[in-house]
């Protein structure tokens, strides 16, 4: 993987407002009913970005990112800020780009061939593309899960602890708190606590994928990444993980790629819609989808196309 960075805030068609970056920016640089056009076409409709976002402290500043695999340029200048404390959402059709940004965030596309990038990300202010990045540590910082669970092949109680062992951390006492904090944290705690030395694998679905996020918030990470998080569950077990997201908002920065749109409007403070790689607009949810600023996004959040 290569990279350049990018770091001006400067953006072609826009500006930076209350001392953010990309907050408050409002580009036009296509006509808002010829946007998606324009974008589909290969050019550029730059994102319209509510002022509500400056509003807020934020955890990661994703600025002037682009990637391509090989050729193909996948993300084209994606330019946003996610709060602190919040959930955001990233929605969109298949293939808009949600899931390979996630993925940028912690590094995961480093683990492909032919993958270019520009641009930067800050965590907490700190590039994670800077030369010298440890990214083991990096990803330490951040929790991941994945669309389907995947609990590791053994106890549930080595799953939560897993992390903490690799860090050389040999303490009963601390690993027994750590684990049943965390399971507590999954809402999982009171349906394990008698059997915790059974195989993760023999979980249900749902306990399953409570406990990979037991497992990712066990290291206390700043921003908990969730790839579609219930695109494999029954209903049931999708509310207890929405209920949990609720549950971990405030003490957990959480960005996640979903694309229910009901379940966003849900469990989202913060909504952002992509669209063939580019970010269109991005704001508070209720305003995405009761006042969005486009007809295309409205058009997109009540169904009409996607």
């Amino acid at each position: 993987m290569s990279y350049a960075s990018s770091l001006s805030p400067a953006v072609a068609g826009g500006h930076v407002a209350n001392g953010a970056f990309g907050a408050g920016v409002r580009h036009e640089t296509a006509p808002r009913e010829d946007r998606l056009a324009v974008i589909a076409e290969g050019g550029t409709a730059a994102a319209v970005i509510h002022d509500s976002v400056a509003l807020q402290s934020h955890v990661l500043d994703i600025q002037d990112f682009s990637l391509w695999y090989g050729s193909k340029q996948a993300l084209h200048r994606v330019n946003m800020s996610i709060p602190k404390g919040r959930v955001t959402s990233l929605i969109g059709p298949s293939g808009c780009g949600k899931t390979t940004l996630l993925r940028c965030v912690n590094r995961m596309n480093d683990l492909i061939d032919n993958v270019r990038i520009t641009g930067d990300m800050r965590l907490n202010r700190d590039s994670i593309f800077a030369k010298g990045v440890d990214v083991i540590g990096l990803r330490k910082r951040m929790g991941m899960v994945f669309q389907k669970p995947n609990p590791f092949p053994m106890s549930i109680y080595e799953n939560v602890v897993y992390s903490l062992r690799i860090d050389g951390e040999r303490s009963k006492s601390v690993l027994d708190d750590i684990c049943e904090r965390s399971l507590k944290g999954a809402a999982l705690w009171d349906e394990v606590k008698d059997r915790l030395h059974e195989n993760g694998l023999s979980l249900s679905g749902g306990q399953q994928q409570r406990l990979c996020i037991a497992r990712a918030i066990a290291s206390e990470p700043e921003v908990l990444l969730l790839d579609e998080p219930c695109s494999a569950l029954d209903p049931i077990a999708t509310n207890k993980i929405e209920d949990l997201i609720g549950d971990l908002a405030g003490e957990y920065s959480i960005l996640i790629v979903t694309h229910n749109m009901q379940q966003a409007s849900r469990i989202s403070d913060y909504t952002a819609f992509m669209y063939l790689g580019h970010l269109v607009e991005y704001g508070a949810t209720p305003d995405i989808f009761t006042n969005p600023h486009l007809t295309e996004t409205n058009d997109y959040v009540t169904g009409r196309f996607g």
